[in-house]
């Protein structure tokens, strides 16, 4: 190995590593907005839950996120493969998979505007929690759009991954934040 080599090696290895921390770190900071949403929604309502919740429709997204969270894992272990095929279908399926959640949220929107509106203590808890969290969402799914239509362009392989990755461990995080919220709006 010449020295000019083990230089870019070694630059290359800082640069990622200066990459990663900003991202954990950008999700830690993330994270603190998401407890103090958690903190808030035990604080205003303790563990009190509307009847008219509806707990078959809260397990279904819950569900849809989950399987999308598999596929956003597959698309990366695929793409640090080198299988661009199997990437772009994964990303797309997650990128259907969020648009699905996303449309289940609003769907019961809808129905929590009848039973507790945002001028109630709950109403005001449920549409913080799920309005950030859709938020996050659909800032994923642009992410998840950018991504596949560069895939799409080759931009991706092997040997370039550090974006997948990326996108992959936001859109983790997301999914991960919604099983907590799930637990304390539905299950609580």
């Amino acid at each position: 190995m010449t020295a000019a080599t083990h230089h870019e090696e070694s630059g290359r290895y800082s640069r990622m590593l200066i990459d990663r921390t900003g991202l954990w770190l950008f999700l830690l900071s993330e994270s603190m907005l998401f407890v103090g949403l958690l903190a808030g929604r035990f604080y205003l309502q303790g563990t009190n839950r509307p009847a008219e919740l509806s707990q078959v429709l809260g397990l279904v997204i819950t569900s849809i996120l989950l399987l999308s969270s598999l596929t956003m894992y597959r698309a990366e272990v695929a793409i640090t493969h080198g299988d661009r095929s199997a990437f772009l279908s994964n990303t797309l399926l997650t990128l259907v998979l969020g648009l699905v959640f996303v449309g289940g949220v609003a769907y019961e929107w809808s129905q929590a505007f009848m039973h507790f509106p945002p001028n109630t203590a709950f109403g005001t808890v449920f549409f913080s929690m799920t309005g950030m969290h859709a938020l996050h969402v659909l800032s994923g799914l642009i992410l998840l759009a950018l991504l596949y239509w560069n895939g799409r362009r080759g931009r991706f392989g092997a040997e370039d991954h550090w974006t997948p990755e990326a996108v992959a461990k936001y859109w983790h995080m997301v999914d991960v934040v919604w099983v907590f919220f799930y637990a304390a709006l539905y299950l609580v």
